[in-house]
């Protein structure tokens, strides 16, 4: 009797060690992953911090940037206007004008060559500036019609006005240091654009004189 209540406590105990002994393993299992998990948690959060603190420094550093050019601009933009100012100083006030128009200079298609009509109307006007025997500073502008780009028609406009510039100091011993050249291309017309006879007319190289 004695031996067979023995035997049902060892089995009841050996029951029990099944039962219990499984939930442990698990509990432990699960407490095991719960503390990876919160170490991932962990370091997924301080991968954003990591990540938001360099967008901040790259936004700082950008606006930084930023406010170095805004300043740069504004710099220039004074120089700019210092340069204008001498350049007025050296002009002084204009005292004559004169027009070489397409129809006297009769410049040949996308061409800067000056025709001996073109240079006629150069030697009557350098004739005029001997007889006012005066300093003067020279400016010629170089003007197109609307017919290209505006990069053909700034590059074209140039081509002609450093035409007369260098023909003023070749053949008339102009210095150069008192002349300059700019090209308008297009911006400035005379006359319409739409009809033949008014892209001839803006067509043209303009000097004008300053004192």
């Amino acid at each position: 009797m004695k031996n067979r209540q023995l035997a049902v406590f060892v089995g009841f105990v050996v029951l029990i060690a099944l039962v219990v002994g499984p939930a442990c393993a698990t509990k432990k299992f699960v407490q095991g992953d719960s503390a990876a998990l919160d170490k991932k948690i962990a370091d997924v959060s301080t991968e954003v911090e990591a990540s938001q603190k360099r967008i901040k420094e790259h936004d700082d550093q950008l606006a930084t940037i930023g406010s170095l050019i805004t300043r740069h601009d504004g710099q220039f933009k004074a120089v700019d206007g210092k340069i204008e100012e001498v350049k007025t100083l050296i002009r002084g006030n204009l005292v004559m004008t004169a027009t070489l128009k397409n129809s006297d200079a009769k410049f040949k298609f996308d061409s800067a060559e000056l025709s001996g009509e073109a240079k006629g109307i150069l030697d009557q006007f350098v004739q005029k500036l001997i007889e006012e025997n005066k300093g003067v500073y020279i400016e010629v502008q170089g003007h197109t019609d609307n017919t290209g780009t505006d990069e053909v028609n700034m590059a074209l406009g140039k081509k002609r006005a450093e035409a007369v510039m260098m023909y003023l100091y070749q053949q008339h011993l102009i210095p150069l240091h008192r002349m300059s050249v700019v090209s308008l291309g297009s911006s400035v017309p005379v006359a319409d654009n739409s009809s033949r006879d008014g892209r001839s007319q803006n067509r043209r190289v303009e000097i004008l004189v300053y004192e």
